[in-house]
C-alpha cells in the first residue's frame, strides 16, 4: 500500500460512520429550524446512513434514498430507508414528481453532469413549500483545490460559488431561507494536505499511515475554530420550492 491508498483508507476513517453521524444530526436539525417534513429523499444516499441519523432527530418523517448503486437497496434492506430509488435523479423525478416535502444534496451538485438540470429536476420532485438542503464544497478551499485533483474523494466536474448557487435557485423557483458555512465545514484539509505531501515523496503506508492519522486528529481538534473562519472548506443553502 502506497500512500494515496493510506490517504483513501484514512479519508475513509474521517467519514465513517460514528463520526459522520454528528454531521448528519446538525443536518437534520437545520433543516427542522425551517421546516418539519413528512417525506424526505435523500440523493447520492450511498447505504443510507445520513436517512438512518436523520430519523432520529425527525422521527416522524419518512424518508427514502436515491443513489446510482445497489447501495441504496442494501440501504433498505437494512432499514436506513423506506424506499429505494436506484438511478439518476433527472431521470427519476417524473415518476417521483410532488412526492416529497424535503429533498438533499450533500456533495453530490459538484459531481453532477449539470447541477441546473439536477435542481430542476429537484424541484419537480419536491411539493410546492418543500425545502431543498444542498452542500457544496467553497470553490477557493484548500479542500476543494484537493478534491479537484482527486486525491481524496471523488473528481467533482464544477467549482459552485454560493452566490451563484442562490441566484441560480431563485431563477428556477427557490427561495433561500438559509445559509451556513460554519456547520458545513469537513474537518479534512490537513490531511488532504498531507496526504499530498506523502504522495509527492513516494511515502509508505508504513510511514504514512500514522502521520495521516494525527493529521486527521488536529483537523478535528481544529474544527470548531477552523469552522468560523474564512478557512471552513463548505457552504450549506436551504431553498424553498415556490408555488
Amino acid at each position: 500500500m502506497d500512500a494515496a491508498q493510506a490517504a483513501a483508507t484514512q479519508a475513509e476513517k474521517i467519514f465513517d460512520v460514528p463520526r459522520a453521524t454528528r454531521r448528519h444530526r446538525a443536518r437534520a436539525r437545520a433543516m427542522g429550524r425551517v421546516a418539519e417534513p413528512e417525506s424526505w429523499l435523500d440523493i447520492d444516499t450511498g447505504h443510507g446512513h445520513f436517512p438512518a441519523a436523520a430519523q432520529q432527530v425527525h422521527p416522524y418523517t419518512a424518508f427514502d434514498g436515491l443513489d446510482l448503486t445497489e447501495r441504496v437497496e442494501e440501504g433498505r434492506g437494512a432499514g436506513r430507508v423506506e424506499e429505494a430509488h436506484r438511478g439518476l435523479l433527472a431521470d427519476l423525478a417524473p415518476k417521483l414528481a410532488g412526492r416529497y416535502d424535503a429533498l438533499s444534496m450533500f456533495h453530490y451538485l459538484e459531481r453532477s453532469a449539470d447541477p441546473r438540470i439536477e435542481l430542476i429536476a429537484a424541484r419537480t420532485v419536491l411539493r410546492p413549500g418543500g425545502h431543498l438542503m444542498i452542500e457544496v464544497p467553497v470553490p477557493e478551499s484548500r479542500y476543494a483545490g484537493f478534491l479537484d485533483k482527486g486525491r481524496l474523494g471523488p473528481e467533482p466536474h464544477h467549482r459552485i460559488p454560493i452566490t451563484a448557487l442562490c441566484r441560480d435557485l431563485e431563477s428556477l423557483g427557490y427561495t433561500v431561507v438559509a445559509t451556513d458555512r460554519r456547520e458545513a465545514h469537513i474537518p479534512l484539509d490537513l490531511t488532504a494536505g498531507l496526504a499530498a505531501v506523502l504522495g509527492r515523496v513516494r511515502a509508505t503506508a508504513r510511514v504514512a499511515a500514522p502521520l495521516l492519522a494525527a493529521a486527521a486528529l488536529a483537523d478535528r481538534l481544529l474544527a470548531p475554530v477552523v469552522s468560523r473562519t474564512r478557512f471552513s472548506n463548505a457552504h450549506r443553502v436551504i431553498a424553498r420550492r415556490n408555488p
